[in-house]
């Protein structure tokens, strides 16, 4: 196989949700402290990872804390692709499904 030829996309494995709920993107620091925090909007979301809009000035680091606000945990995340304002990151491991019907409840009740 040539290095050069094109590979198919691979299909979309988990279903995306859209969301459109703010979050906060946890900066982790030394020794995994956490202290710098930024608003974003959490535009879709998979059981694998989301699509994030942030202002198109801040730096993101490769990785960190992802918060959903209404929801009091904490999603460990790496940045995958960065186009202007969106996102798109993984999450360090799958969402609990139960956990995910509850974050798109939760946006339907607010």
């Amino acid at each position: 196989m040539h290095l050069d030829t094109e590979h198919p996309k691979p299909e979309r494995a988990y279903r995306e949700f859209n969301l459109d709920r703010p979050g906060n993107i946890i900066f982790v620091g030394h020794h995994l402290s956490t202290g710098t925090q930024v608003r974003c909007l959490i535009r879709t979301i998979t059981l694998a990872g989301a699509v994030l809009e942030v202002s198109p000035s801040l730096e993101m680091p490769s990785h960190f804390f992802l918060e959903i606000l209404g929801i009091h945990d904490e999603i460990g995340a790496t940045v995958v692709k960065r186009e202007d304002e969106l996102v798109t990151i993984s999450f360090n491991m799958l969402l609990n499904p139960e956990f995910l019907h509850h974050v798109l409840r939760l946006s339907f009740e607010t």
